[in-house]
């Protein structure tokens, strides 16, 4: 029934997106009720936070009411299985269980580190050197360092030192899981096989911003197969109606 299925949150959000994405793929029509995060720089950490993990979300599919972003990946490509991309969920017991594997691969080891780097660089200065990478310019990284920590609280200094230590730890950690998805990567075309399914799809809204900030955007660039699966999924027409969705509105917009 079109018109039934309507989807509550922010574009912005990772578990909307991914939502959005799916939705976009399976050809589903659908009433999307923004709640807006655009509300200033202030308060970007907070729906960052927020967003990675699952609290920012409602779907309504007539009786049906969801808030578990890939519950409602599943619930999309099997309720609407022969229309629009039909290869999203598999169509046998070893497609399917190939792209639950992933699905649950993504939720349980992809998600938190990729989370973690993307809340800790939301507060962390772009210039600030976060790995040495850039040795040539450690005297100037000094200098710009001192200057910042002048115009610091000394509870400001303290978080940003917190966020940093977790910009590196969830480097370290995503580090392992994107060497062992470049292996993957290295034997088919994408996670689950050779077709893109909801294993690809769910991972998208974080790997995109991951992507899309230099500090982060080594992770995937600096592996091969990693890249070019990448290349290959953010430029598929649904994600590019996800990333139109999330611009910031204009002035005269309600929102």
């Amino acid at each position: 029934m079109p018109g039934a299925v309507k989807v509550f949150g922010s574009p912005t959000s990772s578990e909307v997106a991914r939502v959005l994405a799916c939705l976009f793929e399976k050809d589903v029509e659908f009433q999307l009720i923004r709640v807006d995060s655009f509300r200033g720089p202030n308060r970007m950490p907070q729906y960052l936070k927020l967003q990675p993990h699952g609290e920012a979300l409602t779907f309504e599919d007539g009786n049906v009411t969801l808030v578990e972003s890939r519950k409602i990946l599943r619930h999309i490509a099997d309720k609407y299985k022969r229309q629009g991309n039909l290869d999203l969920i598999g169509t046998g017991a070893l497609e399917r269980s190939s792209i639950e594997q992933w699905l649950q691969t993504e939720a349980q080891s992809f998600d938190v580190p990729s989370a973690d780097m993307i809340y800790s660089l939301a507060y962390l200065p772009r210039t600030m050197p976060l790995d040495g990478r850039n040795d040539a310019g450690a005297g100037a990284g000094r200098q710009q360092k001192q200057q910042r920590d002048m115009m610091m609280s000394p509870s400001h200094m303290q978080k940003v030192e917190e966020m940093k230590q977790l910009f590196e730890k969830s480097s370290r950690d995503l580090g392992k899981v994107l060497d062992i998805y470049d292996q993957r990567l290295e034997e088919a075309e994408y996670l689950a096989g050779d077709k893109f399914t909801l294993a690809d799809l769910s991972h998208m809204p974080n790997a995109d911003r991951l992507a899309s900030d230099e500090r982060s955007a080594r992770l995937i660039q600096s592996r091969r197969n990693v890249s070019r699966w990448w290349a290959d999924v953010s430029s598929r027409e649904s994600w590019v109606y996800v990333k139109s969705l999330q611009r910031p509105p204009s002035a005269e917009a309600p929102f």
